[in-house]
């Protein structure tokens, strides 16, 4: 195992998680320079996408340093076995699975369980989760977050699902540390046209609008 940290840092400059979930081996390579050089920082690839060990080896590969890379999707201790022996930095999930929790934190791995109620969310946190993610954020809304947050506000909650350019602000306005973004950042037109280009400037408006938020 080839185990690089993840960076706080990093996460910090642009608090959004792309999730790839079943997105092919070349495409990934090919968005994953964009995806840096756009500014964002940190991805997770989801254990369920075909061949996902040998991407989150691919990506540290070329990427430790520059992207935290994680694995998401993971719900039972073999994938996570197998998503740490791919060096994954942070692990997601999403559900509270409390043997992988604890797992995660006496390696100390960083590790997003997936929760939806106020006690689970408590739950997942006072097991040891890194932060806690609230899926799905589609159905919740940012007043779910502020909600949760006013008796619960030591613990840092990443909405994941229906988070977009025009709602992202509602959310970092209700308390979320950070976002989970899936097919929203990740335009399928865009990728099957190869439209790099296009695909970078896609990303940059997620990049400008987090930096909004974090002003």
């Amino acid at each position: 195992m080839n185990q690089t940290q993840f960076s706080a840092g990093l996460f910090s400059k642009v608090p959004i998680i792309g999730i790839i979930r079943n997105i092919s081996a070349n495409d990934v390579a090919a968005i994953l320079p964009v995806y840096a050089d756009a500014g964002l920082t940190t991805i997770e690839i989801t254990m369920n996408t075909p061949g996902a060990v040998d991407m989150i080896s691919h990506a540290l590969q070329h990427y430790a340093g520059t992207l935290n890379i994680g694995a998401g999707t993971v719900c039972t201790e073999d994938e996570l076995d197998r998503a740490i022996g791919a060096g994954a930095q942070f692990i997601v999930t999403p559900v509270v699975n409390e043997e992988i929790i604890k797992k995660c934190v006496s390696l100390t791995i960083p590790i997003f369980p997936g929760a939806f109620t106020p006690t689970e969310i408590y739950n997942a946190w006072a097991l040891g989760a890194t932060m806690v993610k609230v899926f799905p954020g589609s159905l919740l809304g940012p007043g779910y977050i502020k909600e949760v947050k006013a008796p619960l506000d030591q613990i840092k909650l990443i909405p994941t699902g229906g988070i977009t350019l025009d709602n992202i602000l509602s959310f970092k306005k209700a308390g979320a540390s950070g976002y989970g973004m899936g097919s929203h950042l990740f335009n399928n037109a865009m990728i099957k046209q190869q439209d790099l280009a296009g695909l970078k400037a896609h990303f940059m408006e997620f990049v400008k609008i987090v930096n909004l938020a974090n002003d």
